[in-house]
């Protein structure tokens, strides 16, 4: 049975009055009050409720109280038990969520009920749904402009060991093994003895972590080849194909060794080189979905889109999605952009780094109506002349060298081009040996594609200042990664699973959308403050003006400069 309280009808008596004038204007003015007054009715428990009954079973926690305290936790990264006693003792949490009283089944939530939730929120998917609601509603009520906006992807880890190429086919046999003693018993008695006396027991995997590194190939070789027998005692058997741990041990033995066929003997199992593992490989047998980056490491990675404003406006995250850290971000651009799309939260034009700004990119976000601001990936040879340093035109044709010499012919076909030289300019130029146009029969030349020509023209803009000036903005979505840190905990989560970094992806970006509506409001708040008693002083001091003014013009003579020794003041009223 699910109970849901209607959080939009006032009460008759206010169950905050005890607070005080000054401890309830706090309150209001804080983030406990945004989330109260305009988030807490977004949240989507219609969804939830649909996995309860509503006239069979235990009564469920107010669904808005226990939906909103998986998004404050996420916000404040906090524990289950912490969570619960911040919903039990904590006031700004309980007026937050909508808490009038005072009892036990009102104020507590039990860390297994969290749990329970929080995985029936994951399986459902609704953590997209409550990133999507909390962020239209702080667009919506704060004006938010989103014309302008960033992209860049922050580095993930997930609650999992770091291992190495030994430590991953050893944990995925130990996996294994217990789940095959645990479910197929008679299986179990058929298993190698020395296989099962090597990896089974959790003792006797300390000796892999102590392996020299002079020996490790030698040890790796080791349980590559034990790995490979276990496959094969137990491959043809069909319950265990279905076994998830088995699968991983197909798939980590697919991704590091390879298999040799002799025409005369056994089967030579040898080690795959490290540059061939893929980056999507399996890094950890707990975390199978985690991937690994070659610049930040395992774990995962979180594409973040925000807006910007330059006059310091209210920036708010509109796109949040984990992904395996072994995505490039090449492939991150497009999906941030439709997905925006799809919300009305588009916008006109993005700053990226030069892993998103690829010519592909451009054009397929231009169709969609958006301006990519990215610098050019590829940068010539230290040294060296490249198409940029020609005097180009808008057609693509070149109008003449670095050294201000123009070509004699010119011609294009498709999407390639051709500029002729003299062989007399060429031949005496300083730049010769740094120049790219090639010697010719009786001219020099330079060829290239339209596409290089794009590319040059995007190379001199970007030494522009015009270019500087815009793209100086981008910088801002570091202190965001930094400030989700700080304030979420986003980089290193308790969880596991793409599902579950996922989830407290999409929360915490909620989160600090909040935080950050939060700020703005109480900054704003302060303003009008400000504001008003600059006014009540101005208008005091109008008023002591005309009194001032006009008892002096009252006075029946009028005003008389003085200056002697009787009168120490320069002006006084005559008497």
């Amino acid at each position: 049975m699910f109970r849901i309280k209607d959080h939009k009808t006032g009460y008759l008596f206010d169950p905050w009055g005890h607070l005080g004038p000054k401890r309830r204007k706090l309150m209001e003015e804080s983030w406990a009050g945004l989330f109260r007054q305009e988030i807490l009715n977004e949240l989507p428990v219609e969804e939830i409720a649909s996995a309860f009954s509503d006239d069979f079973g235990r009564p469920t926690k107010e669904l808005y109280m226990a939906m909103g305290s998986l998004v404050l936790q996420q916000m404040q990264d906090l524990t289950d038990e912490e969570t619960s006693n911040q919903v039990a003792f904590n006031l700004q949490w309980q007026y937050a969520l909508g808490i009038s009283g005072e009892s036990d089944e009102a104020t507590y939530i039990c860390p297994r009920t969290l749990w329970s939730l929080r995985q029936l929120v994951t399986e459902k998917g609704l953590d997209t749904v409550l990133f999507d609601k909390i962020t239209a509603k702080l667009v919506q009520i704060f004006r938010v402009e989103t014309s302008r906006q960033r992209l860049d992807s922050v580095h993930i880890r997930s609650n999992m060991r770091h291992l190495g190429r030994i430590g991953i086919v050893v944990q995925a046999i130990h996996k294994f093994l217990v789940n095959v003693k645990r479910q197929h018993p008679d299986l179990w008695r058929s298993l190698p003895a020395d296989i099962v006396e090597r990896y089974f027991p959790e003792k006797a995997l300390g000796c892999f972590s102590m392996v020299k590194p002079s020996e490790s190939e030698k040890t790796l070789s080791t349980v590559c080849q034990d790995l490979f027998r276990l496959i094969q005692s137990l491959g043809g058997e069909e319950k265990v194909l279905s076994m998830s741990s088995f699968q991983l041990l197909h798939r980590v033995f697919k991704e590091q060794c390879a298999i040799k066929e002799t025409d005369s003997g056994p089967v030579e199992v040898s080690i795959k080189p490290g540059r061939e593992v893929g980056v999507n490989s399996l890094q950890n047998p707990s975390d199978p979905e985690a991937g690994y980056d070659g610049h930040k490491g395992q774990g995962y990675q979180a594409q973040v889109m925000e807006t910007y404003s330059e006059t310091g406006g209210l920036s708010l995250i509109t796109y949040a999605e984990a992904e395996s850290a072994g995505f490039h971000d090449t492939h991150a651009l497009l999906p941030a952009l439709e997905a925006v799309q799809s919300r009305d939260l588009k916008p006109e034009q993005v700053l990226v780094d030069s892993a998103y700004g690829s010519e592909e990119n451009r054009e397929q976000a231009q169709r969609l109506g958006v301006e990519v601001i990215a610098p050019v990936t590829a940068l010539p040879a230290e040294g060296r002349l490249s198409l940029a340093d020609f005097t180009l035109s808008d057609q693509g044709e070149v109008l003449g060298c670095p050294a201000g010499h123009q070509p004699f012919k010119a011609w294009q076909r498709k999407d390639r081009h051709r500029a002729f030289f003299a062989v007399a300019h060429c031949e005496g130029c300083p730049n010769r040996a740094c120049c790219p146009v090639k010697p010719g029969q009786g001219h020099y030349y330079l060829g290239y594609y339209h596409k290089a020509f794009r590319v040059a023209r995007r190379r001199q803009w970007q030494r522009t200042e015009a270019f500087k000036q815009r793209y100086r903005y981008r910088a801002g979505i570091e202190g965001s990664f930094s400030a989700l840190d700080r304030r979420t905990g986003i980089k290193q989560l308790r969880v596991r699973g793409y599902k579950a970094v996922r989830y407290c992806v999409h929360l915490k970006a909620a989160g600090m959308n909040i935080l950050r509506a939060s700020a703005i409001q109480m900054k704003k708040q302060a303003k009008r403050r400000a504001q008003r008693a600059y006014s009540a002083c101005r208008n005091l001091g109008r008023l002591l003006f005309k009194e001032l003014c006009g008892n002096f013009l009252s006075f029946p003579r009028p005003l008389r400069p003085l200056w002697s020794d009787d009168y120490p003041i320069s002006f006084a009223l005559t008497a």
